[in-house]
C-alpha cells in the first residue's frame, strides 16, 4: 500500500481566502457571521444569520465562456482547485491530463438559481428561464464535473454528495484511491453556496440560531446558551499525492494522511447517534494503526445544535479521552458540503503552526457535553504531531480523518 501526503491546499471562507488572512482573523476573534438583510423578504424564516463570502473576487481569466456552465458553488470549487494545484506546483503539469490524476469532490447540492429556473417550469408551466446550462448548474456533482472539464482531467471521478460529510468523504476516498494504487495524484474537496433555502432546511428543524440582533455572538458550539447553527458558504481543495511521486518531483509536503473511516448510523435521518460516531473514530484509529493517545488535537464538527454537540463530544471523550478540541464553525458558520475540506485544510495549518484555535463564543461549557479539553479564549500553543478532524451528516453518515506531521 502507498503512503499518501498533502502537497497543495487552498480554500475560500467568510474569514478570507488564504491561511494567513484567516489566521489573522482568528487571532482577532473575528466572526464571519452577519445579519442577512437579503433574507428579510422571507417572513417565515426565523433565522436571519449567515456567513457569506462577501469579497469573492473571480480571476479575470474566468470569462463568460468559461463560467457559463458554473453556478456559484461550481465557480468557487474550480477556483479553489486551481489555487491548490498552483500551491502544489502542479498547475499546467502533464499529469493533470494523463489519467494518473483523479478528482473526488462534493457538495450538498448545486446552485439554487438553477433550481429556481426549473422550478418555474414545474410551478408556472413556464420554461422561459430554463437554458442549456440549467441542469449542469443544479446537479449535485456540478462542482466535480466543472473541475474535470476546466482542467481536462481524465482520471477517476468520485462525486461525494453526502451533506455535511461531502468534503471530508472526498478526502477519505481520494486517500484510499492513492493508497490502493489506483491513482498517483488526487484533487479532493468540497464546496457550498449560501442560500435562504439552505438556511430554511435547518430552520424548519428548529436547528438555526435566532440571535439576529447579535450576529457576532453566534454560533456558540458546546456553549450552554447555544441556540443553533449558522449556515455559511465556501470551498476547499487539497492535493493528495503518493509519497514517492511527491519526493521524486521535490514537492513540499504539508502533512501525511494516515487514517480515514466512514460509517452510517442506520437509525435516524437527523438524530445523531454517539455510538456510531465513536465507532467511526475507532475505525480511523485502526486504519492509522495508532492508539488514541497519539492524537494531540481534535477538530470537532461542532455545529452548535443541542443534540449534535452533546452526542459528538460524548463520543469523542469516550474514544479519545481528555483531549484538546475546538470547532472552527464558530468563526465562519456551517459550510455544509465544504466544511470537511475547509476544516481539514485549517487543521493541517494548525498542525504546521503548532497553534490550535479556540472555539469562538464558548463562554460556559454545557455540562451535558463530554469531558474534553475545550480550547477557549486564546489559541493553544503545543508541540503536536497528529490531529483528527471529524464530520457528521444528515442520514447518519460519519467521517473521521487523521493527519500527521511529515518528517
Amino acid at each position: 500500500m502507498k503512503r499518501v501526503v498533502v502537497t497543495g491546499m487552498a480554500g475560500i471562507t467568510a474569514l478570507g481566502q488564504t491561511a494567513d488572512e484567516i489566521f489573522a482573523n482568528f487571532a482577532r476573534g473575528k466572526s464571519g457571521t452577519r445579519y442577512m438583510h437579503e433574507w428579510d423578504k422571507y417572513a417565515d424564516l426565523r433565522t436571519r444569520l449567515g456567513a457569506p463570502v462577501d469579497h469573492f473576487d473571480v480571476p479575470k481569466h474566468f470569462n463568460r465562456k468559461v463560467t457559463r456552465g458554473m453556478g456559484r458553488v461550481a465557480l468557487m470549487s474550480v477556483i479553489s482547485a486551481e489555487r491548490a494545484l498552483e500551491d502544489a506546483g502542479l498547475l499546467g503539469h502533464p499529469i493533470i491530463q494523463s489519467g494518473d490524476l483523479g478528482v473526488a469532490y462534493g457538495s450538498s447540492a448545486g446552485s439554487v438559481d438553477a433550481v429556481c429556473e426549473m422550478g418555474k417550469m414545474l410551478l408556472d408551466g413556464d420554461m422561459d428561464l430554463m437554458n442549456a446550462t440549467t441542469y449542469i448548474r443544479m446537479m449535485a456533482h456540478t462542482s466535480l464535473v466543472n473541475i474535470t472539464v476546466y482542467f481536462g482531467i481524465k482520471g477517476i471521478s468520485l462525486p461525494t454528495s453526502s451533506a455535511c460529510t461531502s468534503g471530508s468523504m472526498s478526502i477519505g476516498q481520494a486517500y484510499e484511491t492513492i493508497k490502493y494504487g489506483k491513482q498517483t495524484v488526487m484533487l479532493a474537496g468540497g464546496a457550498e453556496e449560501l442560500s435562504a433555502p439552505g438556511a430554511g432546511i435547518f430552520d424548519v428543524l428548529l436547528a438555526t440560531s435566532g440571535m439576529n440582533d447579535h450576529p457576532e455572538r453566534s454560533p456558540r458550539p458546546f456553549d450552554a446558551k447555544r441556540d443553533g447553527l449558522v449556515v455559511g458558504e465556501g470551498a476547499g481543495c487539497l492535493i493528495l499525492e503518493e509519497l514517492d511521486h511527491a519526493l521524486a518531483r521535490g514537492a513540499k509536503i504539508y502533512a501525511e494522511i494516515i487514517g480515514y473511516a466512514s460509517n452510517t448510523d442506520g437509525t435516524h435521518v437527523t438524530r445523531p447517534d454517539h455510538e456510531s460516531m465513536a465507532r467511526c473514530m475507532q475505525l480511523a484509529l485502526k486504519d492509522a494503526q495508532i492508539d488514541a493517545e497519539k492524537v494531540d488535537y481534535i477538530n470537532a464538527h461542532g455545529t452548535a445544535t443541542d443534540h449534535g454537540d452533546v452526542a459528538e463530544t460524548q463520543a469523542t471523550a469516550q474514544v479519545m479521552g481528555y483531549k484538546p478540541i475546538s470547532s472552527l464553525k464558530s468563526y465562519f458558520g456551517h459550510t455544509l458540503g465544504a466544511c470537511g475540506t475547509i476544516e481539514a485544510w485549517l487543521s493541517i495549518e494548525m498542525l504546521l503552526r503548532q497553534q490550535f484555535i479556540p472555539t469562538l463564543n464558548l463562554d460556559q461549557i454545557d455540562p451535558l457535553c463530554g469531558e474534553l479539553d475545550y480550547i477557549t479564549g486564546q489559541a493553544k500553543q503545543m508541540a503536536a504531531q497528529t490531529v483528527m478532524t471529524n464530520n457528521f451528516a444528515f442520514g447518519g453518515i460519519n467521517t473521521s480523518l487523521i493527519f500527521r506531521r511529515y518528517n
